[in-house]
Formats: structure tokens, C-alpha cells, sequence
């Protein structure tokens, strides 16, 4: 789109205002000069109202996120690599090669363009490390007071190779359960920023696209039956929703599931259990028992699996009930999660 504005945006000291998603000029100009600048590609600038991609020769996987989290900015990340890590994650977590995202943003009148073009270009850098290209979105302004800040909706498309078969449903009596690293980092890392709670060590956000850390473990386990990434109720809820759908009980080892000492300091003081708190850059794997070693050294050989751990097994229970084993000999139910315990964490 050809620039014909004698006045660029004022990115440092600008506002968003509710002409930027009128469809006239300010609203072209913001496109032109931020979006399409910041997610250049080949397909993004034909400029359409669609992406005509090429034929991906494979089944195609399709995973859509919006994200709301507040603060914007965090400790390790912000609502821009968010979205993209989030819907990368979703789509690697089916075994798919991310390849396209799509970026709804729905903007608030009065939010600094500065933090705008923060939150782009994170997204932007975001989306090249994952090498994912960001080819057709759209932009809305509400009036003030009515978006806080900003919220954003994406859509992934990604192929997944022949013979390639993960879900849900496929967990069986004898499986064993992998964590790929520690529980909690996100949710409190959000917590702390929002709260303005200083700990003696600071929290970061483990936000990060797993698809390359997804891919070697396929690479190592053939037999894998299914990967999740423990987001909104942690890991908790993530292996309640598994056991239902497989039919299945599940029974961890508390000490064996890997938390930051940060983290759980900062659990305990606020009285929650990081078992349910959200993670933007883990996941959990159920495997056969005999390719566990494989899957786990597979895990640890990665930048971002080198604290993975078999956390517990799948058991037969009619019940479908979730059972960690405590540290002092005794046993607790990991019920579902009952309310939202950390609400707008992503």
C-alpha cells in the first residue's frame, strides 16, 4: 500500500483513537505504517481482504485463541508474543508444523500508540523465531472504557504429517506422564507484575513457541499418544480433561513434578496451589511406558525441556479421578478447578 500522508504516526506519543478503525484514512494509515510494516510477508501485502496460500500437500490443523490478559506487559513477555506462542503452541501440541497466523485486534481508544507498536513488533519478532508468517488480520477500535487496551484474536494453520495421530482420547492404563518443565512461571509472573509484589527472585514468564521442542519429541516417541500445553488451570485441569476423554484415572508423584522455589514461595503466600496455574511454555506428554526414557531424554536435550520430568502414570478408574501422591505418604484428590483461580492470566 503506497504511503500518501504528510504526517507518519506519532508512535512515541500518539493515542489510538476511535478513526484508527473507522475503514477511511487514519485507519489505512495505521495498517499501512505499523501492521504491514512490522508483519511484512508476501501474502500480507497483496493487501486484500483474504490470504490465498499455496496447497500444503498434508492434513491441515487449524487452532483459533484470543488473548486478554492484564498487564499488557509482564515479566518475560507481553499480549503480542503471547498470541503468537499461544496459537503456535495449540497447533504443535497436534503434532502440526505452525505455518500461517491470522490477527484480529480490537483496540481501545486512548491506548498510546507507543504501546501499540511495542506489543507489533514483539508480536512480529515473535512470529519470525517461530517462523510463522502473519498474512491477513483486522483492526477495531471501541470507545474508552470499553477494551482495556487491547485484545487480540488469532488463528493458526499448520500441516501435520502422515501417520501422525495425537489426541486426547488415546491415553491408556500403563502410559506415562511427562512434564516438560516447571509449573507456575506465567501465572505468577503475571500475578507479580499485577499486583506489584516484589519477590527476592523475579518471576519470569515462560511464554515460548514449542513447536520445535513438540517436534523432537515425536521425532524420539513413535508411540506417542498425545501432547497438551497446561495453559488456563494448569496442569491440573489439562490432565482432569484428558482422563475424561480417555476413560482413564491418573496418578502423580508430588515430587516429582518440577516448581520454581520462586514460584512456590510466591504460591504460598498467596495461598495457591501452582498445580492449577496457567503456563504458556510447557507441555505435558503421555507415552507409552517402554518409550518414556526416549521421550524424556528427547525432552531434556532441548533449551526448552532441560527440567522435564516423568511426573506419574495413567491407571485404569472408573472414576476418571486425577491422584497425587504427597510427600508425607498420604494421597489428594486433583479435582477440576472449580471458578477461575487467576483470572485474565492470558
Amino acid at each position: 500500500m503506497s504511503k500518501s500522508y504528510t504526517r507518519p504516526l506519532d508512535l512515541k506519543h500518539g493515542l489510538v483513537n476511535l478513526t484508527h478503525g473507522s475503514g477511511g484514512r487514519a485507519m489505512a494509515q495505521l495498517v499501512s505504517e505499523l501492521f504491514a510494516a512490522e508483519f511484512a510477508n508476501d501474502w500480507l501485502a497483496q493487501g486484500n481482504d483474504q490470504a490465498i496460500l499455496p496447497p500444503p500437500g498434508a492434513r491441515i490443523a487449524i487452532a483459533t485463541d484470543s488473548h486478554v490478559i492484564s498487564p499488557l506487559f509482564f515479566p518475560g513477555g507481553d499480549i503480542g508474543s503471547l498470541a503468537v506462542h499461544g496459537t503456535v503452541n495449540d497447533l504443535a501440541m497436534g503434532g502440526a508444523t505452525p505455518l500461517y497466523l491470522s490477527a484480529g485486534f480490537i483496540l481501545e481508544e486512548g491506548l498510546p500508540l507507543a504501546d501499540l507498536a511495542r506489543i507489533v513488533r514483539s508480536m512480529a519478532a515473535a512470529a519470525r523465531d517461530a517462523g510463522v508468517a502473519i498474512v491477513t488480520g483486522d483492526t477495531k477500535v471501541v470507545e474508552r472504557g470499553k477494551g482495556d487496551g487491547v485484545f487480540i484474536s488469532t488463528t493458526g494453520v499448520g500441516v501435520v504429517a502422515d501417520g501422525v495421530n495425537l489426541s486426547g482420547d488415546q491415553a491408556r492404563p500403563g502410559d506415562v506422564i511427562l512434564l516438560s518443565g516447571t509449573l507456575g512461571d506465567h501465572g505468577m509472573a503475571v500475578m507479580s507484575q499485577r499486583e506489584s509484589l516484589g519477590f527476592a527472585s523475579p518471576i519470569l514468564s515462560d511464554s515460548a513457541a514449542l513447536h520445535t521442542l513438540a517436534a523432537e519429541l515425536l521425532a524420539a516417541c513413535p508411540g506417542l499418544r498425545l501432547m497438551r500445553d497446561p495453559t488456563r488451570g494448569g496442569l491440573a485441569t489439562t490432565l482432569n480433561e484428558i482422563a475424561q476423554q480417555s476413560g482413564v484415572g491418573m496418578r502423580l508423584q508430588e515430587n516429582a513434578i518440577p516448581v520454581q522455589a520462586s514460584v512456590r514461595a510466591a504460591c504460598e503466600f498467596l495461598g495457591l496451589d501452582p498445580l492449577y496455574i496457567a503456563n504458556e511454555g510447557k507441555l505435558i506428554a503421555i507415552c507409552p511406558a517402554e518409550q518414556a526414557a526416549a521421550a524424556l531424554a528427547a525432552l531434556q536435550a532441548h533449551p526448552l525441556g532441560q527440567q522435564a520430568a516423568i511426573i506419574g502414570e495413567v491407571v485404569a478408574d472408573a472414576h476418571q479421578f486425577v491422584r497425587v501422591a504427597t510427600d508425607f505418604g498420604g494421597e489428594r484428590l486433583l479435582d477440576w478447578l472449580s471458578g477461575e483461580m487467576l483470572p485474565r492470566i492470558c
